[in-house]
Formats: C-alpha cells, sequence, structure tokens
C-alpha cells in the first residue's frame, strides 16, 4: 500500500491528504511551490533512448502553489474520526472496541435539543449507549471520561490517517491542541 501525502497551502495551513499519483499530477503540472520531508516513494517510468529509466521521487509533504478558494473551518463529523477523537474506547466505561462495535452517543439527546455536532457526541459502546438512550447523564448516573472537543484542522488531518509518516507527523503535531500524540 503506498503512502498518503500531505497537501498544505502556501500560508502553511494543511489542506488533505492526497495519493502518490495525485502527488505525481501536482508536480508534474507545476502545481507544487516547494516540498518538504523525506521521499515516501519513488516511482519508475520509462525507458529513453539511451537506455535511461526515468524516476520521480515524491516527498512525504507538497506545498501547493495556490490557496484553495474555501477550506471549511469545522471539519465534518464521522463516526471513524470520531471514534480515533476517543481513542476508540468508550467514553462512558473506558474499555477499548473496535470501531464496529462503537457508536455515537449524543451527550444531550437529539430528542431533547441536543444537536449532532463534535463538542455533544462521544465513542460509546453499544451497552452503555443503550443504557444511557436518550437520558441527560445526571438521569442515568453516567459520567463522561473525557470532554468531547472539536478538532482543529492539524488533528482532523491526523485523526483521518491511519498511516501518517515522521514528517508529515512533526508538522501537524505543530498545530494540535488536544491530541497527545
Amino acid at each position: 500500500m503506498l503512502p498518503w501525502v500531505l497537501k498544505i497551502t502556501p500560508s502553511g495551513m494543511p489542506q488533505c491528504w492526497i495519493d502518490v499519483y495525485a502527488a505525481v499530477n501536482e508536480i508534474t503540472t507545476d502545481r507544487v511551490l516547494y516540498s518538504f520531508g523525506e521521499i515516501c516513494s519513488t516511482l519508475h517510468g520509462g525507458i529513453n533512448r539511451l537506455g535511461i529509466q526515468s524516476t520521480l521521487e515524491i516527498p512525504q509533504i507538497l506545498v501547493g502553489r495556490s490557496n484553495p478558494k474555501v477550506m471549511p473551518t469545522t471539519p465534518s463529523l464521522h463516526n471513524k474520526h470520531l471514534f480515533a477523537r476517543d481513542g476508540y474506547r468508550c467514553m462512558y466505561c473506558g474499555d477499548a472496541f473496535p470501531q464496529h462495535l462503537l457508536s455515537r452517543d449524543h451527550i444531550i439527546p437529539l430528542s431533547r435539543g441536543g444537536r449532532d455536532i463534535w463538542t455533544n457526541v462521544v465513542a460509546a459502546c453499544k451497552r452503555c449507549n443503550n443504557y444511557k438512550g436518550n437520558k441527560m447523564l445526571e438521569e442515568c448516573s453516567l459520567e463522561l471520561l473525557a470532554v468531547p472537543y472539536r478538532p482543529n484542522r492539524h488533528e482532523y488531518l491526523y485523526l483521518s490517517n491511519r498511516r501518517v509518516l515522521a514528517d508529515q507527523m512533526e508538522f501537524l503535531k505543530k498545530g494540535f491542541r488536544n491530541l497527545v500524540a
């Protein structure tokens, strides 16, 4: 499996993960201002008339030439990223679970006016989520083990890639507020 390349804006804001082939497209169409980090992949091309094979080295981090028109300030809420934020642990009992055994629990239930936002949801095992149901925490004598938070762009990109390379991690860590990585 080929690693992902971290693409950032000229102003230094992490933008997105791109695959190696999209990185090749960015590099060969001159849409990269500069790059840094170790080489994460080397692609081999054709052989020229002198018998020399062309190669293209792909670095871990690419800086695009232009800023995107719109970058969302609030990352979208997906269970995959929510469970990663909470360390694949139920935020009520503290036990670790595989992703398929976790569910999204609304601290203030939707039926009671709660919203589906980062600061109102936590990972919960099915047993704890069923026990809580549509009750408030005080009504079911459960306590949260951690305060839910909305990840910033750096944290969100870290949560969305299981195989973050060393130079990418060093770059992303500079923007972490809440994660211990």
